[in-house]
């Protein structure tokens, strides 16, 4: 799954800013004059950096990478290098280079813990990860990796921009990781795995409670439970999805396979859902 954020390139060019109007008097606005001259040592550091900012407006992010590199290899010791590190980071993270982008912002984060823009450093090496995230269908150990990088930058910087934005796609990787117990769930239960399938959709409705997977879950128990002859089991689950999902189709569903039960518990105290699950496990 790719799921560009349109803020990535915003907040780095903000954090640049400062440095790109320094530049400017160095620079003379031709990425392809200055990247045609062999001898890029000959450059000033201020000169290349804006060259490599030029070409990141442009699109053009192998370009900017090799500019941005060329200050920190021919001037590692000047005020640029250290956010044309960052920078060449983010190139390579535009082109989709995450194992490039990654390994140039571990180095930034081990460098330059103090350093003003160390947030975003965290959260594009968070994107790096999350946006490598799979179809729910196959293994989700890269979502739970993403997942982990996401936690992170809501625990360092729980104030900013970037850990709101991490919360969020932490609930989308969770989602997920929903949709990977559902698939297997169904695949036991299309086998006749009754035992195994519950355990799958027991651990949708109790680890993730918030995705969209929940009502699916409650009614493949009821459907699991009817199959087993375990009829009382089966309403109190149709009662809870009837509860807390009376318009879902699952419930529709559900309430069709018991005919004369699945009547919708008439609890409406905080924490149903919860309580909900105990009786019913």
């Amino acid at each position: 799954m790719r799921i560009r954020s349109p803020r990535s390139l915003r907040f780095t060019l903000l954090l640049a800013a400062p440095l790109m109007l320094g530049a400017c008097s160095s620079w003379n606005g031709k990425s392809d004059s200055l990247r045609a001259r062999a001898d890029l040592s000959a450059q000033t550091p201020e000169a290349l950096y804006a060259a490599g900012m030029d070409s990141l407006k442009q699109e053009r992010y192998a370009d900017a990478q090799g500019f941005f590199e060329a200050v920190e290899r021919e001037h590692p010791y000047s005020t640029w290098a250290t956010g044309s590190s960052l920078m060449a980071a983010y190139s390579d993270y535009q082109r989709n280079r995450y194992t490039e982008a990654i390994g140039g912002l571990n180095r930034f984060i081990q460098l330059h813990p103090g350093h003003r823009d160390i947030a975003y450093a965290y959260y594009l090496r968070a994107l790096c990860y999350y946006e490598q995230i799979v179809d729910s269908q196959r293994d989700q150990q890269g979502t739970e990796i993403a997942m982990a990088q996401l936690q992170e930058v809501v625990n360092r910087f729980p104030d900013s921009s970037y850990a709101r934005d991490a919360a969020l796609k932490i609930d989308l990787a969770r989602d997920h990781l929903a949709g990977r117990e559902m698939e297997v769930g169904r695949f036991y239960q299309a086998r006749g795995l009754p035992q195994s399938a519950i355990g799958r959709f027991r651990r949708v409705i109790e680890q993730y409670q918030t995705t969209n997977h929940v009502p699916e879950a409650l009614h493949r128990l009821t459907e699991i439970y009817l199959s087993l002859g375990l009829t009382d089991e089966a309403r109190k689950t149709a009662s809870v999805l009837g509860h807390n999902y009376p318009g879902s189709p699952w419930y529709q569903d559900s309430y069709a396979l018991l005919v004369d039960g699945a009547t919708p518990a008439a609890d409406d105290r905080p924490g149903f859902v919860r309580r909900s699950l105990d009786w019913i496990f």
